[in-house]
């Protein structure tokens, strides 16, 4: 990589945290180069000491995960262990950049592949990278499939994770609260973890409830 480049990004974004400066030199590299050219510059920056240089290596990780099997993996096995909160959160958004990129539909066995991860920072990828799920393409039209998969993770053992879902859940809740209801009206709301997400994913509706 270049060095006037990287001392660029130096100067310009590491004084505070600015996502949306990250988002801008992630999406402008990859379109300046081929999937293997800026996976090879993804890895260098992901290497930097910056947290903010980092995150700009994650993101053009999901835009390569779509057509490079490994950049997928990289993002699952690796990016998922960063220590960083910042850094998980943009984690969420290359996984949402990969599912757009692939097709929803088409990347479902990937989400259940996902959802399904033993670590808990790569669950909680795809519950917080594709919210709102009824913004998606597919989960649009299919609001029940969205709302199976995120339900299934009402036990989870992560309260990071749980938090995650309930809250996506409660999103779903503003367009389809009926569809909401029916599915947490079956929960056992007996376990302590399932009662959590529960509550979170009714809030919206028990708050308009009141309103009325």
């Amino acid at each position: 990589m270049d060095k006037g480049y990287l001392q660029h990004l130096v100067d310009t974004i590491t004084d505070k945290d600015n996502l949306k400066k990250v988002k801008e030199e992630a999406l402008k590299l990859s379109r300046s180069y081929s999937p293997d050219e800026y996976i090879q510059i993804a890895s260098e920056l992901y290497c930097s000491e910056y947290f903010q240089i980092q995150e700009i290596g994650v993101l053009l990780y999901g835009y390569a995960s779509s057509m490079r099997p490994t950049a997928l993996k990289f993002l699952s096995e690796t990016v998922s262990t960063h220590p960083s909160w910042k850094v998980q959160e943009v984690l969420a958004m290359a996984f949402d950049i990969y599912c757009s990129t692939n097709g929803y539909k088409n990347s479902l066995p990937t989400i259940k592949e996902w959802l399904q991860d033993s670590r808990p920072n790569v669950r909680r990828a795809v519950s917080e990278g594709l919210r709102i799920w009824t913004n998606r393409d597919y989960f649009r039209e299919n609001p029940q499939i969205a709302i199976s998969l995120l339900s299934d993770l009402k036990a989870d053992n992560s309260e990071y994770v749980r938090k995650s879902a309930g809250n996506a859940l409660r999103d779903i809740s503003k367009k389809f609260p009926r569809l909401i209801k029916e599915e947490i009206s079956t929960w056992d709301v007996s376990d302590k973890k399932v009662a959590q997400v529960y509550k979170l994913a009714y809030r919206y509706i028990a708050e308009k409830s009141v309103d009325r």
